[in-house]
């Protein structure tokens, strides 16, 4: 199974570890690619600020960001796992799982990045802000950049078996399954049973704790349907959609009555 995570805005400090090194990181097919945004991501922030909180979309109060993207190659890395904070990985909870999650949880998890691409939540990473809706000066929109090494690496990744796309639509836009990949992918909706309308907040929670809820049970469904079961005896309430054609992934509505 391959669980396709968003980032999260939010960031932990990067701490005072060894700093990153590129070629160390999950999917080296990918290594070209992030050198390129790296590159120019650094070169930007060590420029001129206001340019660079421009490109990125920063408010006053988030200025800072622009010399944390500066320092980059130099700062501290950390397991992109302890990186990544917000309602989600809270909900998830890495820090706590058993130690066959956890294993579990290497092998399975792949969070999308505007700078990275998709990293495993073992590989140490430094903070840092740039998302996948930014457009740089030079590469442009980052998930057209992305989405040539990405449609090169992920069928790899996915392997044989169940792809779960929890991924908001930045980020799925910078890889779609496709083919005999997408018959295998479901994407997953949260919504809140009597409204049946997405909330935010309690859609990202919901999604961290069915990701830890098969992680800690060591279910490994095969394909959408089995995944259905699965979350179904977990005890959520899942309505599912084949797809009508191919090339399309199912898509799975979980449905919860408390917003929390």
């Amino acid at each position: 199974m391959l669980v396709l995570l968003p980032p999260s805005e939010g960031k932990a400090d990067s701490g005072k570890g060894a700093p990153l090194r590129l070629e160390s990181l999950s999917l080296p097919g990918l290594t070209a690619a992030r050198e390129a945004v790296l590159g120019e991501l650094v070169a930007l922030c060590a420029g001129d600020e206001e340019k660079a909180r421009e490109v990125l979309g920063l408010s006053e109060g988030l200025r800072g960001e622009v010399a944390k993207n500066a320092a980059l190659r130099t700062a501290g890395a950390r397991p992109a796992g302890e990186i990544y904070t917000g309602v989600l990985y809270d909900a998830l909870g890495l820090a706590s799982l058993g130690a066959a999650a956890k294993r579990r949880a290497a092998r399975s998890l792949l969070v999308f990045s505007g700078l990275w691409g998709a990293v495993r939540v073992t590989d140490r990473i430094p903070s840092y802000r740039c998302s996948m809706g930014i457009r740089l000066p030079g590469l442009g929109a980052l998930a057209g950049h992305w989405r040539a090494p990405m449609a090169e690496v992920l069928p790899e990744a996915a392997g044989d078996g169940l792809v779960l796309d929890l991924r908001s639509a930045a980020y799925a836009a910078a890889w779609k399954p496709k083919g005999e990949v997408a018959k295998r992918t479901a994407t997953v909706r949260v919504l809140h049973a009597p409204t049946r309308k997405v909330v935010s907040h309690f859609n990202k929670a919901t999604k961290g704790r069915i990701v830890r809820a098969l992680l800690s049970s060591g279910v490994t469904p095969a394909d959408p349907a089995e995944l259905v079961e699965a979350l179904r005896e977990l005890g959520y309430a899942v309505e599912a959609q084949a797809p009508e054609r191919a090339g399309k992934a199912w898509a799975l509505d979980v449905l919860v009555e408390e917003v929390h």
